[in-house]
């Protein structure tokens, strides 16, 4: 998966780069183009399924045609030369105390995002791997990566989190708005961070080659993490505080542990 996010983020750095004034837009226009022939671009965070989930169900929307109400569809993906997606598998807080529990909750979004992928053959494919990918690529189809939104999903459990994992989850955000009793998420003022627990999660994750998602957590989880992690980490829906200032973005004391250990 690294090779996947260098390249995304490659690419997001030279079409923000400073340009030559000898270049015009148009040229740089199709520099880009030519860049999106030959390299995957991955959506890192994509809320689709949430948002099928809401209107009521895949049967309830045809992503196939322009729809207007979301963010995302398949000319969309298209038009943006997109090569693949992570589909978020969202799983609200609430399933903490009430409702279907987060692990179930958590499997029926994985399920909704598979079965959306198997829909749309023609433009979509699953994937696991880089090699998956690239493949998918050279097909001309956008691959179907899944992450889950909200690490109460796993419920505490590092068996849960193995199977996610055999259901082909390569990321894990490891809180959403709300602590767990091993990950502190952004809201909370505590300046706790990683329980031992979280820790062990960390390196579960590691082992199984999910990506841990640090958005939505603190300061003090985001050090634990990166000092506790064998393996490259993500932001995959975070700003520089220094620009947004929000609570889940990213100080610059964190962005310089980031460029230690080599995450995007």
């Amino acid at each position: 998966m690294r090779v996947i996010w260098k390249a995304a983020v490659g690419l997001v750095f030279l079409l923000t780069a400073r340009a030559p004034d000898r270049l015009s837009a148009q040229d740089y226009r199709a520099q880009a183009l030519r860049i999106l022939k030959t390299v995957p671009l991955i959506d890192g965070h994509n809320d689709l399924a949430d948002a099928i989930r809401t209107r009521g169900g895949l049967d309830s929307v045809d992503i196939a045609v322009p729809q207007p109400k979301l963010m995302s569809d398949i000319p969309k993906l298209r038009a943006g030369r997109r090569g693949g997606a992570v589909w978020a598998a969202y799983v609200p807080v609430t399933t903490i105390d009430s409702g279907p529990h987060p692990a179930v909750y958590a499997l029926e979004q994985i399920d909704l995002i598979k079965r959306l992928c198997a829909k749309y053959p023609r433009d979509l494919a699953m994937a696991r791997t880089t090699a998956d990918v690239e493949r998918n690529f050279k097909a001309g189809k956008v691959s179907c990566l899944i992450g889950i939104e909200g690490g109460h999903a796993i419920e505490n459990s590092l068996g849960a989190l193995r199977m996610f994992a055999a259901l082909g989850v390569r990321y894990i955000t490891l809180t959403h708005w709300r602590t767990l009793s091993w990950a502190t998420a952004s809201t909370d003022t505590a300046r706790r961070g990683l329980s031992a627990l979280g820790r062990d999660v960390v390196h579960e994750m590691n082992r199984l080659g999910i990506l841990v998602d640090l958005s939505h957590v603190n300061d003090a989880t985001m050090s634990d993490a990166l000092h506790a992690t064998r393996a490259p980490i993500m932001f995959s829906h975070s700003s520089a505080r220094a620009l947004t200032h929000h609570a889940r973005d990213v100080p610059d004391s964190i962005l310089k542990l980031v460029r230690a250990n080599g995450a995007s």
